[in-house]
């Protein structure tokens, strides 16, 4: 059956003004730029900690002014592009060997299969699979790895009855939830605890309540509107175009198919291992989907030149999510040159420190949600921020814990809201979905998302959580 449809007036079908997500960026881009010559320009001594550059307390002082002239503001998007050359080489390959699974018709296979099958019962798939999003930003910090499934998730979502945004917030918003009560999340609260000198992942009894309230709020969020668009596919977005007819072939999961898929899953199984077990990251990963490919290439029986021609497709089909982030991390590149970060956070702090304790709680939440919008990057943050927050939280009365919590809280949400984050402006355009239309659609919950953070913050002041 072809795509219905869905030029209906409706509130988020209108064909509003959209800014290019380039165009977005390079404003923010000249706004970091700007602040260079406004702010005063300042830096802490850093040591190293682990292999990690961490910041030492009480050592800012006022440096000379380094304000980024023309050419380094221009010559900042090259820089972006080779310091976060790791990820977007990463979503490269990610998305080459999602063309050469695309290419064997497993996911046409699968696809079909699984619409059949629910039918019925397609309710289920949102709830169920934004929790295994969920578990893996919560145990495993899964963030970036994320975007593999964004090729599985919204073809299938499109032909369930629901829309690209459902598909796409199965994905985006299940691993947000994870990643932000960070129950175990290495790359946040192993990290920032072990900067606080807390026990690793002590307080995970509140996370894990925290982690339930979340999910629930967020899949009834999710949910509710893909309702909407199984009641009225007008209502939707559908990325025209892009995944037109995912509803008009009947195929068949055949054996080699599902050999295909097994060695997908058993991936990812390994994929989970390594990360806990011995801490992989994105090199790893990167060459678990390169050898990934090239076994499910001979699986499904593609010759040498159709392998290789599948994976140029799937990765050319990558190429403007990889490059959007490198221009996000350009941003950092102007405002790391600029010397401006560290006196965002200096004046932040010092305001913070003649608050009383109910209030500083709050002013570091709220501290840390800022800097996340110039620092994406969780452990960049927590390397940034708690060995200034660590000491701070002890001479205003706030528990390191609840400094912890305020960290990861505050991170976790703007993952999937703020431009600057690399990895979910590239899932957006592999999604095809421009950044203002998703943010009009889940601006309601991420300030939900906010205001439970900030309730849970204060809870955690007035109950001592600790245990210290």
């Amino acid at each position: 059956m072809a795509q219905p449809n869905v030029s209906a007036p409706t509130p988020l079908n209108k064909k509003p003004r959209e800014m290019n997500v380039f165009v977005l960026l390079l404003i923010v881009l000249v706004i970091a730029s700007l602040a260079t010559y406004v702010l005063p320009a300042g830096e802490y001594t850093r040591t190293e900690v682990n292999g990690r550059s961490i910041v030492v307390p009480d050592t800012y002082k006022g440096i000379e002014s380094s304000p980024v002239s023309l050419m380094g503001v221009i010559g900042s998007i090259h820089t972006g592009m080779v310091e976060a050359s790791s990820i977007i080489f990463f979503v490269l390959i990610i998305g080459g060997t999602f063309g050469i699974l695309t290419a064997t018709g497993t996911i046409e296979a699968l696809i079909s299969t699984l619409s059949r099958k629910l039918a019925n019962q397609e309710k289920w798939l949102i709830p169920i699979m934004m929790l295994f999003f969920a578990m893996g930003g919560a145990l495993m910090g899964m963030a970036e790895e994320t975007l593999a499934y964004l090729g599985i998730m919204i073809p299938l979502a499109i032909a369930l009855g629901f829309d690209v945004i459902t598909g796409t917030a199965i994905v985006l918003v299940g691993a947000s939830i994870g990643f932000t009560t960070a129950v175990m999340n290495p790359f946040t609260v192993g990290i920032a605890q072990s900067i606080a000198e807390l026990p690793p992942f002590s307080g995970m009894g509140y996370r894990i309540i925290l982690f339930v309230i979340m999910y629930a709020v967020s899949v009834y969020f999710v949910y509710r509107y893909a309702m909407k668009v199984k009641r009225d596919r007008g209502y939707g977005f559908f990325a025209e175009g892009k995944y037109d007819n995912l509803e008009s072939k009947d195929v068949k999961l055949e054996t080699r198919h599902k050999i295909v898929l097994t060695c997908f899953l058993l991936n990812f199984a390994l994929l989970a291992y390594g990360v806990v077990k011995y801490e992989w990251f994105i090199t790893e990963i990167a060459g678990l989907f390169t050898v990934l490919g090239i076994i499910i290439a001979i699986v499904g029986r593609l010759s040498a030149g159709e392998t290789v021609n599948a994976f140029m497709k799937g990765a050319a089909g990558l190429i403007s999510g990889a490059l959007i982030i490198g221009v996000a991390r350009a941003i950092v590149v102007i405002l790391t040159d600029g010397h401006v970060i560290d006196t965002i956070l200096f004046h932040a702090a010092s305001a913070i420190h003649h608050l009383p304790p109910a209030l500083s709680v709050v002013g570091m939440y709220l501290l840390q949600a800022i800097i996340h919008l110039i620092v994406p990057s969780g452990s960049g943050q927590a390397a940034l921020t708690m060995p200034i927050m660590a000491p701070l939280a002890d001479l205003v009365g706030v528990t390191r814990q609840t400094a912890v919590l305020s960290f990861s809280m505050a991170d976790g949400i703007g993952n999937i809201i703020f431009p600057t984050s690399g990895y979910f402006m590239a899932g957006l355009a592999i999604a095809g979905i421009p950044w203002a239309r998703w943010a009009k659609w889940i601006m309601p919950l991420i300030l939900t998302q906010y205001a439970i953070g900030l309730v849970a913050v204060i809870v955690a002041q007035l109950i001592g959580y600790g245990p210290f």
